[in-house]
């Protein structure tokens, strides 16, 4: 996978992740041109299209599209399933995801995504396995805020 669009269907990008080498300005093009190439198709249409020397593919979930960049000789459908598999998990970890979770706790996403995808692989087909593996980035974050609240009171009193 080049990198992964998740993007309003009023074309405000949500979420970008890359796994190819490419400037801001670059990124920011291509973005634009999808997000409009995506949003012009009609629903009924395929969720994938040729667009340079790149497959294209995508769905929409609710208010949101999922869109994803692969090489000509990778599998549309395996990429598919890793858009739903992400959505998924999304799904388990927010309780029914909608875009506002996207937008409120975008870093909560990029870690799901990055816990699912490693340089733009699947790094974990199990759903539990990811969800065990955030659970426990979670709770290892609340521990490290309760330390730091106790440092912080035990720091005040001296």
């Amino acid at each position: 996978m080049q990198f992964m669009l998740l993007f309003s269907r009023q074309g405000k990008l949500r979420l970008q992740k890359w796994y190819v080498p490419l400037s801001d300005k670059e990124k920011k093009k291509i973005t634009r041109e999808l997000v409009q190439t995506v949003l012009a198709r009609k629903p009924k249409m395929c969720s994938f299209l040729e667009w340079r020397d790149l497959k294209i593919v995508y769905k929409r979930y609710a208010s949101l599209y999922f869109c994803c960049a692969i090489e000509d000789q990778d599998n549309e459908l395996i990429t598919l399933e890793i858009i739903h598999r992400y959505v998924e998990l999304l799904d388990k970890y927010f309780g029914s995801v909608c875009e506002l979770d996207i937008i409120f706790n975008f870093e909560k996403a990029y870690f799901i995504l990055d816990e699912f995808l490693l340089g733009g692989e699947v790094q974990e087909t199990s759903k539990k396995n990811v969800l065990k593996a955030i659970e426990q980035a979670d709770l290892l974050q609340e521990v490290g805020i309760e330390i730091s609240t106790v440092f912080q009171k035990i720091c005040s009193n001296s």
